[in-house]
């Protein structure tokens, strides 16, 4: 028995001098931390903790001034204060300051990394950015960009970021780009698109912002920062501001100092706090366990907003009722003419007939905002003049009516503005954009009538869109 100890025993012996790491426990891999700009992080530590219960804040801050060409005096300032407020808001910054194109990837895949963490992305570009073929670039300090054609490949394009914020599906990003400084290679490029180009497909819970309008270039400014940014600092950190009132605040500020209108694309869901009325930074979804401390008001503003639902479906299916009882009618036969544009001509039965393509309008759009399918459903349900084979225009029909010698001021301008809608004035949009047939996956086309720009939306997205029903002339 003995024996037999002994041999058990010079059997474990050799099984640890033999196999020592298999039997010593390992700590588990730590997983790789994005990199931070050291100084901005020591500030951020330091920053008063104004929240609470939040999700978690990460910010990517990037400001290019040193260029060869072009170079700029307020990007790098401006993303520094831009830091500096972020840091107080509760997120946690990196901050690039003149980067070169390596740099610029290498920040933005971190930051992807971070996102996959869940909570509120954000990420500010202060510099030169330009639009090649619908698409922006951000430059950095160091491109040499000789041709139009350079710029692919010397430069940054914008879309990595939001495919990163995709990738991460952490459910809200904030971009913000204040890149809209006129094009400092004008010379070499063949194109006069100036300024950027309108973003047409963007994770849903994105609100994008411009500093100026798509197509347009907005001012360095002559203070140490630019007016945009100067004016997003003063709003930004206002209590019970959401995120629309922050960004509406700016627009008017920088348009009545400088002209330039900025510019929001938004896909939320939900309404966002930088910081909310309390002096917490939470989102919508914190703050709705706060208000259980005030259960009354929430009720109230929750039975409101229900009765303003009620009412809008109200009236769409009373408008959808109508058009059903006009498809009853016999068809016009005869319509009078009432006016003409060149090659246009408008009936007293509301209809506008194109003679160079034989299309016939309706003599004016929806009216209201409309996502695809419900700008589909306006269109074959329509009965303007008697007729029942209205639908919704392809992207080249639309593009057909652009002309850019006429123009007027459509109702959701807001006062002053100045963009246009360029077409004749016998057919009355009441915005801009106007929803065309043409599908791709969960995309479909649209046309900008201001800008004279095709482009792509979500079916879903209903921001800003109308429904403009055409037919074949007979």
């Amino acid at each position: 028995m003995q024996s037999m100890r002994i041999k058990v025993f010079l059997v474990l012996v050799v099984i640890i001098l033999i196999y020592p790491s298999s039997l010593i426990a390992q700590p588990p891999a730590q997983p790789k931390t994005p990199k931070t700009n050291t100084l901005q992080s020591e500030q951020a530590e330091a920053s008063p903790r104004l929240n609470a219960a939040t999700e978690q804040r990460i910010a990517l801050v990037i400001g290019n001034s040193a260029y060869s060409s072009g170079p700029l005096k307020n990007p790098v300032n401006d993303a520094e204060a831009m830091a500096a407020a972020l840091q107080k808001l509760g997120f946690k910054v990196t901050l690039k300051k003149n980067a070169n194109l390596e740099t610029m990837e290498e920040a933005i895949e971190d930051f992807g990394n971070w996102l996959k963490r869940g909570g509120v992305g954000l990420f500010y570009y202060a510099g030169h950015g330009v639009q090649v073929s619908g698409i922006n670039y951000l430059i950095p300090v160091d491109a040499k960009v000789n041709k139009e054609s350079d710029v692919r490949y010397k430069a940054l394009d914008a879309g990595r970021i939001l495919d990163e914020m995709a990738n991460a599906n952490n459910g809200l990003n904030i971009v913000i780009l204040d890149a809209c400084r006129d094009n400092p290679f004008g010379k070499s490029f063949r194109s006069a698109s100036r300024g950027l180009a309108i973003v047409s497909n963007s994770p849903s819970g994105t609100f994008i912002s411009y500093s100026t309008s798509p197509g347009q270039v907005a001012s360095d400014g002559e203070g140490k920062n630019s007016p945009y940014t100067r004016a997003l600092l003063e709003n930004i950190s206002k209590p019970g501001l959401t995120i629309n009132d922050v960004f509406m605040n700016v627009r008017s500020k920088v348009k009545k100092e400088t002209g330039q209108l900025p510019w929001e694309l938004s896909s939320l869901e939900g309404r966002f706090f930088f910081v909310p009325g309390n002096g917490k930074m939470i989102t919508d979804k914190a703050e709705a366990v706060a208000s259980k401390t005030s259960p009354t008001d929430e009720l109230e503003k929750e039975l409101l907003e229900q009765k303003k639902a009620l009412a809008e479906e109200k009236q769409k299916l009373e408008e959808e009722r109508k058009q059903l009882t006009m498809g009853n009618r016999p068809a016009v036969s005869t319509a009078n003419e009432i006016k003409r544009d060149g090659q246009f001509i408008a009936y007293d039965n509301g209809t506008v007939l194109d003679t160079s393509t034989n299309l016939m309008w309706a003599v004016k759009d929806n009216g209201s905002n409309i996502n695809w399918q419900g700008a589909k459903n306006y269109c074959e349900n329509y009965r303007g003049g008697g007729y029942s084979d209205w639908r919704l225009p392809t992207q080249d029909e639309l593009a057909g009516l652009y002309d850019k010698s006429k123009g007027y001021t459509p109702v959701c301008a807001a006062s002053g503005d100045n963009d246009k809608v360029h077409l004749t004035n016998l057919i009355t949009l009441s915005c801009w954009w106007g929803w065309a047939s043409d599908t791709r996956g969960s995309e479909a086309a649209t046309f900008i009538f201001n800008l004279g720009y095709r482009t792509w939306y979500r079916q879903s997205y209903d921001g800003g869109l109308r429904s403009l029903p055409v037919r074949s002339g007979k």
